[in-house]
Parts: C-alpha cells; structure tokens; sequence
C-alpha cells in the first residue's frame, strides 16, 4: 500500500501540460476545483468529469500512474459514498428501521465520488508534471504580494516544497523499514485494529529518527551553500508565461461558462 502513495512524485516529460507555466497551472486548478464542486446536475457533472479524462490524456503521464494515486483514498471514497447515500431526504425507495435509501440520497453519492474522484485526479496532475523547483518559484511568485506585509513568502514557500518533495522519500524509507520488520518476524496484519496499531510502533520510531536525520542533513547543506532566505536571490530559469498558457485559460473559462450554462438551463437534482 505505501507503494502506491503518489503524492508529491514528479514525472519529467515535455508534454503540454508540462510546458505550462506553473504559476498557470496553480491558478488552473484552483479554478477547476471550485468547478467542480458547483456542479449540481449530471450535465454539467459530466462536463467536468470529460475534461479531467482529457486533461489526464494530454497530461503524458500514464494513466496507471493516476489511479494508484486513487488506489491508496478508494476506502474514504465508498465510506463517504454510503454515508452520503443513507443520509439522502425525500421518499424512501428502501428503508430498514431507520436506516432509509432515498433518490436524493443516490444522488448525493454519485455527486461526492466523482467529485471526489475528479479532485484527486485534477490535483495529482499538478505534481507529476511539475517539478518541486517549479513549484516553489510559482508559489513565491504568486505570493510576492504579502511581501509588503513583511510576510515571509521565500521561506513559506521552500517549507511547503520541501515537505511535498520529502513525502515519496519518507515513503520508500516506510516501505523498507516494514520489509525489514517482516523479515524479522514481525506480523503486521494479524489480529484486531488495536493489534494492528500496536504492530506499527516498530516503524513509526525509526520513521521518525531517519526524517529527523534527513531533515538536519537537508538544513546542513543549506548552511553550507550559504543559504539566507529570499533576499537577492536569483533563478537560473526564470518562469514566463506564453500562449499556451492563454490557450489553458480560455479552456477551463469555456468549461467553467459550459457549466454555469448548465446550472441555469436544467433543473438540480443535489
């Protein structure tokens, strides 16, 4: 299971997706998953979900690559599903008790998966095809305003970069440290939850000594190589926008007026 945690990875390629500006792409999907959430009829729920197929086809990652990404999230995708179902109003189609199944209640199911689905999807596409330098440039980028405040937007920026880039690292380091523990005998997955959570001790304390070791050996290096914050730092590559990225804009402001158009000529049925 930890194998297939995606999170933060990076997939070097030259396709559009990858060509865009990150700052564009930040702004993209800020935009896209506010879309996605004010869809509320099945017109424009599948408006949204066939742009996110399209996006993962020109994308140039592998589709295999997403649905790891929703392998590891699948079980709170069907736990929220059925409580969504069950928490539907209107006439029952079934009940038990209090227990009750209403078309409301299907709907809203339907609605979170995919929603959900498209969220995951839409967000994991930012990372694989964003490297984490290109992230930190876009974030303080889009930041550099707050910088009149005084607030601290280099530095906010390179922590949350590092800790993204550091998830597949602590991940693989997880994923050897439990091959080491099997190897020794220990049984991760007999017994009941607490079992279960007692048998994790092992790994959570040599997880935590080696992030820490890594963390001190990251924050030597910055020392060594004279790092001092933002200030009068220069880029090697400097970010720019280009038509491409105009051509993004004007799709995700097609998809987002397809639908508002949507919303406003056929009935809601969340």
């Amino acid at each position: 299971m930890v194998r297939d945690v995606t999170l933060g990875q990076f997939y070097p390629g030259k396709s559009f997706i990858h060509r865009l500006d990150p700052r564009s792409k930040i702004l993209l999907l800020i935009g896209y998953l506010v879309v996605i959430f004010c869809t509320f009829n099945y017109l424009s729920l599948s408006l949204v979900t066939i742009f996110t197929l399209f996006y993962i086809l020109i994308s140039g990652v592998s589709p295999k690559i997403y649905l790891k990404s929703l392998k590891v999230i699948i079980v709170i995708v069907l736990i929220t599903s059925l409580l969504n179902l069950f928490y539907g109003t209107g006439e029952p189609i079934w009940q038990w008790g209090i227990i009750k199944i209403t078309m409301n209640g299907i709907n809203r199911a339907i609605f979170v998966t995919i929603r959900i689905v498209c969220l995951i999807l839409a967000s994991s596409c930012l990372t694989f095809t964003t490297s984490p330098t290109d992230l930190t440039d876009a974030i303080e980028r889009l930041l550099k305003p707050l910088a009149k405040i005084h607030f601290p937007v280099h530095e906010i920026a390179m922590m949350m970069t590092l800790a993204l880039r550091f998830v597949p690292t602590l991940l693989e380091e997880t994923d050897k440290i439990m091959q080491a523990q099997k190897a020794r005998g220990a049984d991760m997955e007999a017994g009941n939850l607490i079992k279960r959570v007692k048998a994790l001790i092992p790994i959570l304390i040599p997880l935590f000594v080696s992030a820490f070791r890594r963390a001190y050996d990251v924050a030597t290096a910055m020392e060594c190589r004279c790092y001092h914050g933002g200030a009068g730092r220069t880029r090697m590559k400097v970010i720019h926008m280009t038509k491409r990225d105009a051509a993004a804009f004007v799709a995700v402001a097609l998809i987002i007026c397809g639908v508002i158009v949507c919303n406003v000529m056929f009935p809601a049925v969340m």
